[in-house]
């Protein structure tokens, strides 16, 4: 009688038997050295054309670079470079929040000066009849209200007419401009002195430093934020539906989540962060506001927004990076004869090898077919059962 048994499944192939390569990391850690070489390598490529650039101008990198990092950490100076980090991270953690969602906020100049006008605006009374904490919370909540209005009617358009809001970011941003300049020459300029600017805060009433150091608290401010937004973005719920309607927004409408509520929120708490990065900044450095002055800290800190994946907590040291650049290179760039223009076109390089880099490596990933992996996983079991007699 003939009896037919089928042979036991052959035990899946080692990585080694089937002719590949063993990787030495697991999964999880080879993806983030990848995602950290790929985050690293443009600020490198940036630095090296930016050597390249010195040698055509006819000046010397190493002078340059090392001018750079003594005026930007040595001495003490690291001290000025973590000042200007404070208004750097809530401008990069407002922009995360949108980014996450894959909404663009580009009005953050404008979010940014009229949180800035109206803190200097009211600032000076309220210091002079309130007691100084209540002020400065007063203050801050004033500078983020004034941001997150100048969002929504982006955010409501963007919502409901499904209009592109890049566009009316811009738009809005060069009407919010003009509006805070306005204020500094009318209502709020101060009218002792003929140039048009604010009045002053007094230095008594500005943010205390740290103790020992010249870091105001709004530095810890910025930290504090930054890692309870991260934990929201990555722990709650609000975060999960940012992720869910930024990658697949027919997904989330599927899934039930509010879209059209998400969006206002989103846009609502960008502009709220920006302007907190604006209080934070008048409060602690600058005590005044002058008609056509305008960091643009938003347009340097985007690329470094990106280098760190939308990632809070790799914000914090791109973030750095920037402000020791920026500190440093003020008098690096005046020691070699240059404008400090050239460190624009440092950030803009970092940009360009960003992209090219995302570029090279999304046509890597595109080029490495499923049909082949699929290949690969045919071959590692049985093409078919076989049968014997007995």
């Amino acid at each position: 009688m003939a009896v037919a048994t089928e042979t036991p499944a052959a035990p899946p192939v080692a990585p080694e038997e089937a002719g590949e390569p063993a990787r030495a990391l697991p999964g999880w850690t080879r993806t983030l050295a990848v995602t950290t070489l790929r985050s690293l390598v443009p600020v490198v490529l940036a630095l090296l054309a930016g050597a390249v650039l010195l040698l055509i101008l006819g000046r010397s990198p190493v002078r340059f670079y090392s001018d750079v990092f003594r005026y930007g950490i040595q001495m003490n100076n690291w001290q000025n470079s973590a000042v200007l980090m404070a208004p750097l991270l809530l401008m990069a953690a407002a922009l995360v929040v949108v980014f996450r969602a894959n909404i663009w906020n580009l009005g953050y100049d404008a979010q940014y000066l009229l949180g800035a006008v109206f803190v200097v605006g009211y600032g000076p009374w309220m210091f002079a009849h309130w007691p100084t904490p209540v002020a400065d919370v007063v203050l801050f909540l004033i500078a983020g209200t004034a941001g997150a209005i100048w969002t929504i009617v982006p955010a409501l358009l963007r919502a409901y007419f499904g209009t592109n809001e890049i566009i009316t970011t811009l738009m809005m941003s060069f009407i919010g401009i003009d509006v805070a300049n306005i204020l500094v020459k009318g209502p709020f300029q101060d009218p002792t002195v003929t140039i048009p600017q604010t009045k002053t805060i007094p230095y008594a009433d500005m943010l205390p430093n740290i103790p020992g150091t010249r870091i105001h608290v709004g530095f810890l401010v910025a930290i504090g934020v930054v890692l309870v937004l991260h934990y929201l973005l990555t722990r709650t719920s609000f975060g999960l539906r940012l992720k869910v309607f930024g990658e697949n927004p027919k997904a989330a409408r599927h899934v039930g989540i509010d879209v059209r509520r998400l969006i206002v929120t989103s846009f609502l708490w960008s502009g709220f962060l920006i302007g907190l990065s604006a209080a934070v900044d008048i409060l602690g450095l600058w005590s005044y506001v002058r008609a056509n002055w305008n960091p643009s800290y938003g347009n340097t800190v985007i690329p470094f927004v990106f280098l760190a994946r939308l990632n809070l907590l790799a914000v914090i040291p791109f973030v750095a990076f920037y402000a020791v650049l920026s500190t440093g290179g003020d008098l690096a760039t005046q020691a070699v004869s240059l404008p400090t223009d050239f460190l624009l076109v440092i950030v803009a390089l970092i940009l360009l090898f960003m992209a090219v880099i995302e570029f090279l490596g999304r046509r890597r990933a595109l080029g490495q077919s499923y049909l082949t992996k699929g290949l690969k996983d045919a071959l590692r079991q049985p093409l078919f059962r076989r049968r014997k007699s007995t």
